[in-house]
């Protein structure tokens, strides 16, 4: 109830509403990132961690999995639950935990083989959608093909108006 109300009186929070709206894997994508690093301009270093922390315990869609997981073979604590007691501490059976544990490393590598297939179904599934949309051009000897000049090639006496194209050849 803490989170709501501080949530709801936090004006921020109002501001930026459409933001948390968003599925997890939206708000801690590289962009999301990007822009919360370029928006603390002299604080970034202080928020390093944060970010980590969120990258590393937020499920990617291209694994399945977290990053952290994926490393350490069990998902991670947060912070939360170390300071504030909580059933997953009060029950906390130390024998129980060690055989869990094992049990969880043993199914680690198992975890990284599903999470490296479906990551290669994800690279499938974009190669797909990408070749629906390109336009196949064959091109044979005598064609006239424009070639697009780099920035370092254009003449630097012809200023912003230089073409962007050479050719044809």
């Amino acid at each position: 109830m803490d989170c709501i109300t501080k949530v709801k009186t936090c004006d921020k929070c109002q501001k930026h509403a459409a933001i948390s709206t968003r599925p997890a894997e939206a708000l801690h994508s590289m962009e999301a990132i990007k822009k919360k690093l370029s928006n603390a301009k002299g604080e970034w270093a202080e928020l390093i961690p944060e970010v980590l922390w969120s990258y590393n315990t937020t499920i990617q869609t291209t694994t399945g999995e977290t990053p952290f997981k994926l490393v350490y073979g069990s998902e991670a604590l947060i912070p939360v639950e170390v300071g504030v007691p909580t059933l997953r501490a009060d029950l906390y059976d130390e024998q129980h935990n060690i055989n869990a544990r094992n049990a969880e490393l043993d199914l680690t590598e198992k975890n990284r083989e599903i999470a490296a297939i479906k990551q290669r179904a994800q690279k499938q599934l974009a190669e797909r959608r990408h070749n629906k949309k390109v336009v196949p051009r064959t091109f044979e000897e005598g064609d006239l093909v424009l070639r697009r000049i780099e920035e370092a090639r254009r003449p630097p006496s012809h200023g912003k108006f230089a073409a962007n194209w050479e050719g044809p050849f």
